[in-house]
């Protein structure tokens, strides 16, 4: 499999307090990971730097395959109150088309004419398989009002638009922060069918540890400061990381043991007395 990320000594503090330091990681294509921490470990800082919203601490490397496109879902999404769902979608897309947006806009007027050279230039722009698609999309996460205010969404409505901002960039390696969150359980089937279904390469942070054990084939752990890697779901995770902690143990008891000899070797030579 083609590497699509390489991230090389990304460390990440506030004040005094490390989250991480100097750590390496590569993601594959078709690599479905969900990293796991406690709260207030690093997992949301990590997926800011990735998507470049955050920077890391004193250099490190973060480097995608060329020309992949990279989809980033925040945990909190940044929308303008005052844009209607069909305007901040665009936005969020990129591809806010001069046509699209009178045709939308043509269609609440009373103006026959408008509706007419609207249609005309959504006709020249080939307009109409991206309008169906973003309408689908919408359609799916029980999204019906493209006209209504952004500001008048309840959080869970404001969740799912940002659901379908993703979902529709078509992008290779999605980074999700938190994805379920404010969804009810229909919502949260439908997102675990498209993430199953898509061959996309995903890097995601979830507390809903069935939703990523269904998911997710691989685990990352930040772990004191640290960054290990399971393959395996989520139910795997646990059994492999309760057999790394029994190895860390081992290792502490035997280096005690070694001290505890020594010390007694110390104590009973006559030089000691």
């Amino acid at each position: 499999m083609a590497s699509y990320l390489q991230v090389e000594n990304i460390s990440k503090s506030y004040g005094d307090r490390t989250l991480f330091e100097n750590i390496s990681f590569n993601i594959n294509e078709g690599d479905k990971i969900a990293l796991v921490a406690p709260n207030g470990t690093g997992k949301s800082s990590l997926l800011k730097i990735l998507a470049g919203v955050e920077h890391s601490d004193r250099g490190g490397e973060v480097k995608f395959m060329k020309d992949i496109r990279v989809a980033f879902l925040d945990q909190t999404s940044n929308f303008n109150p005052k844009n209607t769902v069909f305007e901040e979608v665009y936005r969020q897309m990129g591809i806010l088309s001069p046509a699209l947006i009178e045709y939308e806009l043509a269609l609440t007027s009373s103006d026959s004419n408008r509706l007419e050279r609207a249609i005309a230039a959504m006709d020249a722009a080939d307009g109409w398989s991206v309008e169906q698609n973003i309408k689908q999309t919408l359609s799916s996460l029980k999204i019906e009002r493209l006209d209504q205010p952004m500001g008048e969404l309840s959080g869970g409505e404001a969740k799912r638009v940002a659901l379908a901002c993703m979902m529709l960039q078509n992008a290779e390696f999605l980074i999700l922060d938190e994805p379920t969150n404010h969804l009810d359980i229909e919502i949260i089937e439908y997102l675990e069918n498209f993430l199953q279904r898509s061959r996309c390469t995903l890097l995601m942070v979830t507390h809903d540890r069935y939703f990523l054990d269904r998911v997710c084939n691989t685990i990352m752990e930040i772990d004191r400061g640290k960054l290990y890697t399971y393959r395996g779901n989520y139910t795997e995770y646990l059994e492999k990381r309760e057999e790394r902690y029994e190895n860390m143990q081992a290792e502490i008891d035997k280096s005690r043991n070694l001290l505890r000899r020594e010390l007694e070797w110390i104590r009973s030579t006559p030089c000691a007395r």
